[in-house]
C-alpha cells in the first residue's frame, strides 16, 4: 500500500485463536488494518455497524447454516466483500456461501503470501456485483416509474376525455410547474384520483 492509500479495515471472525492470531500477522504484514477479530459470526452484524471494516474474512473449517445467516443479514444491511477461508470444498457449501454473500470463497488457501491477491479480487467481484445491483434497481425504478406514468395518462385520458398525447403534455407542463419529476406528479395524481 502506498503512503497516500488509505487504511483499508478488515474484520476477521474465527472461532479458532491461533489461526485468527495468523490471519491477523499475514494481514497486517499485506498492510491491512484488523479492526476486530470476533470468535463468532452471532456478533458479526452490530460489529460491522460499529467499526465499519471495509472487508469481512471469515475462517472456518466449513461454513455452517448460522454462520451463512449472520453473513447475509449483514451484507443485507451493510454490503462489503467477504472472504471465506475454509477447509470444505463441498459443492453444496460453496453454493450456500455465495447466496449468502460470500464474494470469494477460498478452500485450504490460507497463506500469507496470497492474501493481497485474494482480497483484491473479492474486492473487484463485490465491486462488479454491486454495479450490476445499482443498475438494476435502477431500472426497476425507471420501469415503476414508467408504469405510474401511463396510469395517470390513463386516468387523465378517462376522467378528462384527453388524447394520450394530451395527457403526458398535461403530466409534463405539471412537472414543469411544481418542479417535480414525471414520476412524482403521476404518483401524486394517483392518489388523488377520486378528485378529478
Amino acid at each position: 500500500m502506498t503512503e497516500t492509500t488509505p487504511e483499508v479495515r478488515v474484520m476477521v471472525v474465527d472461532g479458532d485463536a491461533e489461526r485468527s492470531r495468523e490471519l491477523r500477522g499475514a494481514l497486517t504484514l499485506a498492510g491491512y488494518h484488523v479492526v476486530a477479530e470476533l470468535k463468532e459470526s452471532l456478533a458479526l452484524p452490530d460489529a460491522v455497524r460499529g467499526l465499519k471494516p471495509h472487508i469481512i474474512i471469515v475462517a472456518a473449517d466449513s461454513p455452517d447454516r448460522d454462520t451463512l445467516e449472520h453473513i447475509s443479514v449483514t451484507i443485507r444491511n451493510a454490503p462489503r466483500p467477504v472472504v471465506m477461508f475454509t477447509q470444505d470444498g463441498a459443492s453444496d457449501s460453496i453454493r450456500a456461501a455465495v447466496k449468502a454473500g460470500v464474494s470469494a470463497y477460498v478452500v485450504d488457501g490460507l497463506s500469507p503470501e496470497r492474501i493481497r491477491s485474494i482480497l483484491e479480487v473479492a474486492c473487484a467481484r463485490f465491486e462488479a456485483h454491486q454495479a450490476l445491483a445499482d443498475r438494476l434497481a435502477e431500472t426497476e425504478r425507471q420501469l415503476a416509474e414508467r408504469k405510474q406514468v401511463e396510469k395517470a395518462k390513463g386516468l387523465l385520458m378517462k376522467k378528462r376525455g384527453l388524447s394520450e398525447e394530451a395527457a403526458f403534455k398535461e403530466l409534463r407542463n405539471l412537472a414543469m410547474q411544481t418542479g417535480k419529476t414525471l414520476g412524482e406528479v403521476a404518483q401524486t395524481l394517483i392518489a388523488a384520483s377520486h378528485l378529478l
